[in-house]
């Protein structure tokens, strides 16, 4: 079969997803058809395990990358495919964020535990929309290793956070951003690592792997994959990523990276 051995992994919002929550018809047929022709599709997210809701086994046929590349789940098993996550490193680095910022909220996400300090109105809401259940705690101490990463509500202080992060703070790594949330990851994790070690896990070659994200935390992912796809109105980290320019997601971005492949590839 024509995608036999091949895996697809795309991102989840402003690529999978039009821009109204939805996924539209003619991308859910051209996943259908891939995955009848025995193609591998799955979601890439920066979403952890407890907060992916989205997992549907009409379209999803593989784990899912979670918590942007630092663990797979299979959703199926009910367990991780793997798991690389923040260990002792994590804690001290938790400790000198406390010391300089001692109003930061920082949320801590592990296994099964997910865990706050200092709870700020955005961390509620963002545990809230996610659904999560939690607990309060006053040292990282007292929170299970791993973590699979570490959230920070710097808010309106978002920059002064992220320059003492990259002054002081080598492992674990943040994710540069301009907004309220900065993410911090294990060093040497990020979609691009995630995806080539669940195609590992799943026996599928590296030159069988493709990928379509539209923003800045895909492009490890597009960079690693055989072909990075990204959706025309991607974020312009994004785009100098690109192997090859797609639909926008509200033109069915996905269903037109299948459509590429299935001229290019051959059984």
């Amino acid at each position: 079969m024509k995608f036999q051995n091949c895996l697809l992994a795309s991102d989840y919002d402003g690529t999978l997803y039009a821009d109204d929550g939805k996924i539209q018809p003619d991308v859910l047929e051209a996943i259908s058809y891939f995955q009848q022709n025995g193609g591998t599709f799955t979601v890439c997210t920066g979403r952890v395990a407890k907060g992916f809701h989205a997992y549907n086994p009409a379209y999803i046929n593989a784990p899912v990358l979670v918590a942007n590349g630092a663990a797979a789940f299979d959703y199926e098993k009910g367990k991780y495919v793997f798991y690389n996550g923040i260990g002792s490193e994590g804690i001290s680095a938790v400790r000198a964020l406390m010391m300089e910022f001692p109003e930061l909220s920082i949320e801590l996400y592990g296994t099964e535990e997910i865990s706050a300090i200092h709870m700020s109105e955005n961390t509620v809401r963002h545990f809230t929309a996610q659904d999560f259940s939690f607990l309060q705690v006053e040292d990282p101490q007292q929170v299970r290793l791993p973590w699979c990463k570490i959230m920070l509500d710097a808010g309106v202080d978002s920059q002064r956070v992220q320059d003492f992060l990259s002054k002081n703070i080598k492992d674990p790594i943040f994710l540069p951003t301009t907004g309220s949330f900065v993410e911090m990851l294990k060093r040497g994790v990020n979609k691009g690592t995630g995806l080539l070690r669940l195609a590992d896990a799943l026996e599928i070659p590296h030159n069988r792997v493709f990928a379509v994200g539209d923003g800045y935390n895909d492009v490890d992912m597009l960079k690693a994959a055989e072909i990075g796809f990204v959706p025309k109105n991607g974020s312009s980290e994004a785009l100098a990523a690109a192997g090859q320019v797609v639909r926008s997601n509200n033109d069915g971005a996905v269903a037109n990276v299948i459509e590429i492949l299935d001229r290019v590839l051959k059984a």
